[in-house]
């Protein structure tokens, strides 16, 4: 099912996400976490793609396998960077064949230490790939398109403004929906989504919530994206430090708290990032009592 056609039901549209594991071990515990987390019945997951499509045979692996075996409606991460239009167009076509109908269409990461010139990449920004699949009827009959959004700005564009543009920029090439990166302040949400409307956008736009597992991983990961880590948060990091047990507790009745306002204002719906792990997205999905409200029921 096309996810944009989720978000019509009215009832909040539940999606985990996924990124490939880099070796067997962690292929395991990828899927035990997806095995785990079916019984919810999300209404779709999604499965990432590495730097420079560093992990594209492992995305098309795992999508077809979580989607055409196990049986979990599926959208595939595709990032422009570091590839010809001939490459794209063999990407599309093999998603497609396996009867994906959901991708979500990035830029993605450059290499670090910058010696990447993304002059001689096909497509330069997301706006230009979601731009191609609407150009081809083959995939944009076949396609519905999510788009990252920002809610307190990418990184590497210091105007706030500047970036609502960019982002209105997808929306307009053909996305259908908006999935946020992580945020743990819901005000920057709530501004995002109202700055968002009054420029004309008007696809959903679904917050993306990361559990707090481990503090050093998400003060990394805050760091990496921008995002505000409020002082609750960080002095509960501080406290339980090693302990890792408390820090999950506490992470899980943070986010917790954080959902249930979302959906009490209206959020069309919940993105976890699950880093590949079950418990606390479980334990928030049952917190919330999302059994029998989710689309998809």
């Amino acid at each position: 099912m096309k996810i944009h056609d989720l978000y019509k039901t009215g009832k909040p549209v539940i999606s985990f996400e996924f990124f490939p594991p880099k070796n067997e071990d962690g292929e395991k515990r990828l899927f035990e976490a997806v095995s785990v987390l079916k019984p919810l019945n999300p209404s779709f997951v999604s499965v990432t793609y590495g730097a420079m499509g560093s992990t594209r045979s492992n995305t098309l692996r795992i999508v077809d396998t979580i989607r055409n075996t196990i049986g979990m409606e599926c959208a595939a991460h595709l990032a422009c960077i570091g590839h010809s239009e001939e490459e794209i167009q063999a990407l599309l076509d093999q998603l497609v064949l396996l009867g994906i109908e959901n991708v979500v269409a990035l830029r993605g990461d450059l290499p670090p230490g910058g010696n990447h010139d993304i002059r001689r990449d096909a497509f330069r920004y997301a706006s230009d790939l979601v731009r191609y699949i609407r150009a081809k009827p083959q995939f944009s009959s076949s396609l519905s398109i999510a788009v990252g959004g920002y809610p307190e700005g990418h990184i590497e564009c210091p105007d706030p403004d500047q970036d609502l543009e960019h982002l209105k920029i997808k929306v307009d090439a053909g996305a259908d929906v908006i999935l946020t990166q992580l945020f743990f302040v819901n005000e920057s949400y709530f501004r995002f989504v109202d700055r968002a409307r009054k420029i004309g956008i008007r696809v959903q736009i679904v917050p993306g919530i990361m559990p707090v597992t481990h503090g050093p991983q998400i003060e990394r990961f805050a760091k990496t994206c921008g995002a505000t880590i409020p002082s609750a948060l960080r002095e509960a990091i501080r406290k339980f430090g090693e302990d890792q047990a408390s820090v999950e507790e506490f992470g899980i009745e943070f986010a917790t708290r954080q959902c249930e306002e979302l959906l009490r204002a209206g959020a069309p719906g919940l993105h976890f990032y699950t880093l590949n792990k079950s418990h606390a997205t479980r334990e928030i999905y049952q917190n919330l009592n999302l059994s029998d409200k989710k689309a998809g029921r």
